[in-house]
């Protein structure tokens, strides 16, 4: 499984695809990689309801990763989240990326609405959010809540 924008690929994170990427000096894999391959492994169908890297097309280096917090819910909504590493913020990237992502979920029957969260003064994530029409609907101990309905 592998989904291409103009500039990026993106692949879900396996035992498998971790062996075969090379990553950038800036990307680590943090703590929410081992626990998703644990769950990964107690539930194969979890595959695509989790972490997805993002590999620039050009370098092939993994420059963030962008997923889901789980598979749908009994309300067919999903929660997405996404990072990329500093060297290759600001130039529409994590866009491009969260966009093709909330493409491939909204293209599954059993997702309607996308929902994130991000810091109140994280000015960058607030554009990504904007720029995909998510709207805003709250916040909480200085988190924004946001979602976007299919």
């Amino acid at each position: 499984m592998e989904l291409l924008t103009e500039r990026l690929k993106l692949i879900p994170c396996t035992k498998v695809s971790i062996s075969m990427l090379s990553t950038s000096k800036e990307y680590e894999m943090g703590q929410h990689i081992n626990m998703y391959l644990g769950e990964l492994r107690e539930d194969p169908t979890l595959l695509g309801w989790g972490v997805w890297f993002v590999i620039d097309q050009e370098n092939n280096n993994i420059i963030g990763d962008i997923g889901f917090k789980g598979k749908p819910n009994s309300a067919n909504t999903v929660e997405i989240g996404y990072g990329i590493v500093p060297s290759a913020q600001g130039k529409g990237y994590a866009t491009e990326a969260v966009q093709k992502l909330v493409e491939w979920a909204f293209s599954n029957k059993n997702v309607t609405k996308i929902v994130a969260e991000c810091l109140d003064d994280n000015a960058p994530s607030i554009r990504v959010l904007e720029k995909l029409q998510m709207k805003r609907i709250g916040s909480e101990n200085n988190m924004l809540k946001w979602q976007l309905e299919k």
